[in-house]
């Protein structure tokens, strides 16, 4: 076919992995210091604002690999039991780019033994591109390449709970319920977005009175997909600096670092091994993150939060 005369083998090869990498929301190494992107329900659980930004540069050295960016905020309300917060995500994977923005608002109700339990609705919205002469041809004025997809728009909503206290947290999350799908003019093809479950975990423990070991978990279920699961190990010397491993279950291994330059800014970077047959063809992934907390200064807080 014209198709396949002019699409070159590494194309056609990438073009039929779309299908499965395209259901995939993006994946974080560092994935406990965002919660809200993708559980609603921790919107405003830290007792006062934050601002987090994130980019992610995934499988270096491989032509088309996902490059992702993500901005949040989120804070308490005051005097209620609601919070709010809003994500804006940028991810690109070869010729496909996503821009996806929500609000996020919760509502948290007090346990016993000070445990809290937050329920949260995300709701936003997505546009979809899909640039076909970022692909690789023998012949750039082939009209298969015109046909691009520009500014598919998508709305969507999402749900969450949040169990949360002092010492650990556990959350159940759905960011996208609705199922979207674009129609690719190249591919003959629809580029469906199944919905992703996602539960996560952690928890806090005092090996000394300087030194915390903070194990975390994410698991995704997405229909059609291999469950993903990551755990991870960090530890945290005198509430300032971490250094931690992790492992994605038959995928990668990954190293965490992060700092508390005062009692307000943070920074943290992550690098990720494949462990796979994937790793012959990048020099891995890399993640960087920014967060920066907004309380005020006669603001006391009374606990320190590790999550």
């Amino acid at each position: 076919s014209t198709q396949a005369k002019t699409l070159c083998p590494y194309t056609t090869l990438f073009r039929s992995s779309m299908s499965v990498w395209g259901q995939q929301e993006p994946q974080y190494t560092q994935y406990m210091f965002n919660p809200t992107v993708i559980n609603p329900a921790y919107a405003g659980s830290l007792g006062y604002g934050s601002l987090f930004s994130m980019y992610r540069a995934q499988w270096i050295g491989l032509e088309g690999a996902p490059r992702t960016i993500n901005l949040a905020y989120h804070q308490p309300i005051e005097n209620s039991h609601l919070g709010i917060g809003a994500n804006l995500l940028r991810d690109e994977i070869g010729p496909t780019s996503t821009t996806f923005a929500a609000v996020d608002i919760s509502y948290t109700i007090t346990l016993a033994n000070e445990s809290r339990l937050a329920f949260g609705i995300k709701a936003g919205g997505e546009l979809f591109n899909i640039d076909n002469q970022k692909l690789k041809s023998f012949n750039p004025a082939d009209p298969f390449l015109q046909q691009n997809l520009q500014n598919e728009f998508s709305p969507n909503i999402g749900v969450g709970l949040y169990y949360y206290n002092d010492k650990s947290y556990l959350g159940l999350s759905v960011p996208r319920l609705l199922e979207t799908r674009f129609y690719d003019a190249l591919a003959y093809s629809e580029t469906k977005r199944k919905q992703h479950f996602y539960l996560v975990g952690g928890k806090v423990f005092d090996l000394s009175y300087n030194l915390k070991f903070k194990p975390a978990f994410v698991t995704k279920i997405v229909a059609g997909a291999p469950l993903q699961v990551d755990l991870t190990a960090n530890f945290l010397y005198n509430e300032r600096f971490t250094v931690g491993l992790a492992y994605r279950w038959s995928a990668a291994l990954s190293a965490l670092v992060g700092f508390k330059v005062n009692d307000r800014l943070s920074i943290g970077y992550g690098y990720d091994r494949e462990t796979t047959r994937l790793s012959n063809f990048n020099s891995g992934s890399h993640e960087l993150f920014l967060q920066f907390d907004l309380f005020k200064n006669t603001q006391i807080v009374e606990t320190t939060r590790f999550f």
